[in-house]
């Protein structure tokens, strides 16, 4: 029997310590919020994302960087303005009404031009109605 345990690289991928040659595209992968604090008027979002890693350093230097970095924009049904986020944690929004509601997240480069994007479309139940 050939029991193979998976190597670090296996798991998280390539140094962050060596600069990558011809690194693929990012990629943002976004789930649907978590149904139980979405039960309770919360809103969980969690996400990850391929080929970037999320940090608060902003600015044209940081286009150099490798492996690349950015950030998140989070736009609440489609407001005017958007938050940024660099975390790289769960996305909470809280104090939203009851019913359907859109977030548009966005992954940015350090200069803020998007890369790419998902949008995440749910209802929020009226807690008035759930007893």
């Amino acid at each position: 029997m050939n029991s193979h345990t998976p190597s670090a690289m296996d798991i998280i991928g390539s140094s962050p310590l060596i600069a990558i040659e011809n690194e693929a595209p990012p990629k943002l992968i976004v789930d649907p919020p978590l149904l139980e604090p979405l039960a309770q008027g919360r809103v969980f979002i969690q996400y990850r994302t391929e080929n970037l890693r999320v940090l608060p350093v902003f600015g044209k230097g940081a286009l150099e960087v490798s492996p690349r970095i950015g950030h998140i924009h989070i736009t609440v049904d489609n407001a005017p303005w958007h938050f940024v986020d660099s975390s790289g944690e769960t996305i909470i929004l809280v104090g939203l009404e009851p019913g359907v509601h859109k977030v548009l997240i966005e992954l940015a480069d350090p200069t803020h031009k998007v890369i790419t994007s998902e949008t995440v479309e749910f209802t929020l139940p009226d807690p008035k109605k759930s007893s």
